[in-house]
């Protein structure tokens, strides 16, 4: 099955080029995910990834830049480096490690050991909340065995910019918290007319410094803080985000009741349309820069298919 969702800003705006998409592509017909990296686009495209029980966003920009967004669980690490490479993704330019949580970070060794990677930016976790699971401890192996360095997150900052795409960080605001949660990286990406909010597993704390540092949080497409929580989503953020649509990150029966009834009942208060990704697959939204798409029932990768 196959949903569309059709935003539209300014059709009336002249096509001035042309760019040749080089990092990955897909098929139209969710039945099909054969890919190939010569097939031109001038549209971004953002894949909310069905890891089951976690979180994973790729962005591929039409200037041929990926961006990968947390990686799943380690169980799934396998599927997503299989599914990457059949998008057609060669290098990862940018990699964010939201927060270090198995379910976010668990398959973020495997991509490090398998792809090209630019940059790799991490959030500074407190010293004495540093966390010693071996999951967490492989992804700092991983990167050393590469040579690479840890960027520091930091709120305020852009960390890519071009003609018409810019992706700023806009949290962790403080430097100690009591849950790992709220030292989420949370991004906010704009292509043209159209933005786009990633927000890992923030929490209330979190969307409030946001808030109190009044940052443009507004965005078409909001990516639900922990999996559609109560935790997070608070009434004030989500005035302050105003998306049309909602992207919640889950499994199909997960044991902690996600998303939230409290969460889907301000959303549906609100009229945002929400798509997840226990019911919806693979999620994917395409922009040109004024109208953005989303087609969803693409290929799972927290199971064999």
């Amino acid at each position: 099955m196959k949903k569309t969702h059709f935003k539209i800003f300014s059709i009336f705006i002249s096509l001035l080029c042309i760019f040749t998409l080089t990092g990955c592509s897909i098929s139209t017909n969710p039945s099909s995910h054969t890919t190939n990296s010569s097939i031109s686009s001038d549209k971004a495209q953002i894949y909310y990834l069905d890891v089951g029980q976690g979180d994973s966003e790729l962005i591929c920009l039409p200037t041929g830049e990926n961006i990968l967004i947390d990686a799943g669980l380690k169980s799934g690490s396998d599927r997503l480096t299989a599914y990457l490479k059949e998008l057609g993704v060669n290098k990862i330019d940018i990699l964010i490690a939201t927060h270090p949580h198995a379910d976010h970070i668990g398959g973020m060794e495997k991509i490090i050991q398998n792809f090209d990677i630019g940059e790799i930016y991490m959030p500074k976790i407190a010293d004495d909340q540093v966390p010693t699971t071996a999951t967490y401890t492989k992804l700092l192996e991983a990167i050393q065995a590469k040579g690479m360095k840890i960027n520091q997150a930091k709120a305020g900052t852009t960390i890519f910019s071009n003609a018409n795409t810019t992706l700023e960080i806009l949290a962790p605001n403080n430097s100690e918290y009591e849950d790992l949660n709220n030292y989420s990286i949370v991004t906010k990406l704009t292509y043209g007319n159209n933005r786009f909010l990633f927000t890992g597993d923030a929490e209330k704390e979190s969307e409030n410094e946001m808030l109190s540092k009044k940052y443009d949080l507004s965005c078409d497409i909001l990516k639900l803080g922990h999996h559609g929580s109560s935790t997070s989503t608070t009434n004030k953020f989500l005035e302050a985000t105003s998306p049309s649509v909602a992207i919640v990150s889950c499994e199909k029966d997960n044991d902690y009741g996600h998303p939230h009834k409290e969460t889907m009942n301000k959303l549906n208060n609100k009229h945002i349309t929400v798509y997840r990704t226990d019911s919806d697959g693979t999620i994917l939204a395409e922009t040109d820069g004024n109208i953005y798409s989303i087609t969803t029932d693409l290929k799972s990768v927290a199971k064999s298919s």
